[in-house]
């Protein structure tokens, strides 16, 4: 299975999109910073699944209907840092969809994560990344899930990967830099956090119109290719 992630950068890098579907066949693409007024239904071969609707600039997420079936949605509210609560830029900062996955027939979740940004402390990005994946867990209770996004955390990513397993899950950067805004300051933004997955690749894909860029992961249920090999034997 193949999602893609992407910071449109208030909404600047939209006209990408349908590009980025003919080129690369996801099944799910999961985005922030999106303008949510009057989003297009359909783009390439993916149709809207939700958008959050706490605020203009926010979390969107489309799919393949020919491999993916939602079966329920849900936009949620995170711990707020200072920053939303004076400027307010953002009200829900993570996207959930409980899937049917038709091609395997089983279910997973997938989710659009946004993290407050870096005026905030790491300490209250990983009390709403925590949050996020206790939600998961509510929405689809062990089922295989995937939380892509902008994590806003480009320092101390090995305590947050710790983190990130104490709460039953794996967290996996990219092949190289998501985030290249300005001439000497670049990171890691852009995240993938799973459980009951295998993310075979995640690879960092052209820059376009957005300073962050976007993320393209491979994802298989867990034990699926050991399952493959035994047939194969056989």
């Amino acid at each position: 299975m193949l999602i893609i992630s992407y910071n449109l950068r208030k909404h600047r890098a939209i006209s990408e999109l349908a590009a980025l579907d003919e080129r690369y066949s996801p099944d799910a693409i999961c985005l922030q910073e999106v303008d949510t007024a009057g989003l297009a239904e359909d783009i390439g071969r993916m149709q809207l699944a939700h958008s959050t609707t706490g605020n203009r600039l926010g979390l969107a997420m489309y799919y393949r209907p020919d491999r993916l079936l939602p079966r329920d949605v849900r936009a949620f509210a995170l711990k707020k840092s200072l920053h939303d609560r004076v400027l307010r830029p953002a009200h829900e900062r993570l996207l959930a969809v409980r899937f049917d996955d038709l091609e395997h027939d089983r279910e997973l979740t997938i989710a659009s994560f946004h993290a407050a940004p870096l005026t905030a402390l790491n300490s209250l990005r990983r009390a709403q990344i925590n949050a996020a994946l206790g939600e998961l867990q509510l929405l689809g209770p062990n089922l295989p899930a995937l939380m892509v996004g902008d994590y806003n955390y480009p320092v101390f990513k090995d305590n947050l990967a710790e983190k990130v397993r104490e709460a039953g899950y794996e967290l996996t950067l990219s092949d190289r830099y998501t985030y290249t805004r300005y001439r000497y300051f670049r990171g890691h933004f852009d995240f993938a956090t799973s459980a009951g997955l295998d993310l075979r690749s995640i690879e960092t894909l052209p820059r376009g119109e957005s300073d962050h860029l976007p993320i393209l992961v491979d994802a298989h249920y867990t034990g699926a290719e050991v399952e493959a090999d035994i047939d194969v034997v056989i």
